[in-house]
């Protein structure tokens, strides 16, 4: 127990290297969650933590892994704006357009916190915009109600 405290407390702290080494004698620890439901690569993701993101995908990790409120770890960097890490979950073959428990999927966060970078590339690879929240909404409504300009011009083209 106390190892696998230690593994997320690495996580958080950045340090790959001390990640690694109780990975290697804990290779069960890849899919352990925390006391919130994280994974390692959720939480690795969250705290923009690219160097550890790409060990954990080297090693097997699931990317669509959901923590206790069914977000991703791409929900998590949508929310955050880490779009370099994005593009490697991404490329790891998340699903772009996953729901968490409220119906949020990955654009509907990139537009809630005015992430363009991440909205157009969550676009490009397909993520549906006509998704509706447990409110109704989808994330050109939401556009329309903060008047984001900008972010609107990116949904229409797509």
């Amino acid at each position: 127990m106390k190892q696998k405290e230690e593994l997320f407390n690495q996580i958080r702290n950045g340090s790959s290297q001390s990640v690694e080494n109780l990975l290697e004698n804990n290779p069960n620890f890849l899919e352990t969650k925390d006391e919130r439901g994280s994974t390692p690569l959720l939480l690795a993701a969250y705290y923009g933590h690219e160097d550890i993101v790409e060990l954990l995908l080297s090693k097997g990790a699931q990317v669509d892994a959901l923590d206790g409120s069914g977000n991703t770890a791409l929900m998590g960097v949508c929310f955050k704006g880490f779009t370099s890490i994005a593009q490697k979950l991404i490329d790891a073959g998340a699903n772009v357009s996953q729901k968490n428990a409220m119906g949020a999927t990955c654009l509907i966060y990139a537009v809630t916190f005015n992430r363009k970078d991440i909205a157009e590339l969550l676009l490009k690879k397909g993520a549906d915009a006509s998704v509706k929240d447990a409110r109704g909404k989808t994330a050109m409504d939401l556009v329309l109600e903060q008047g984001n300009k900008e972010m609107e011009e990116i949904l229409k083209k797509y």
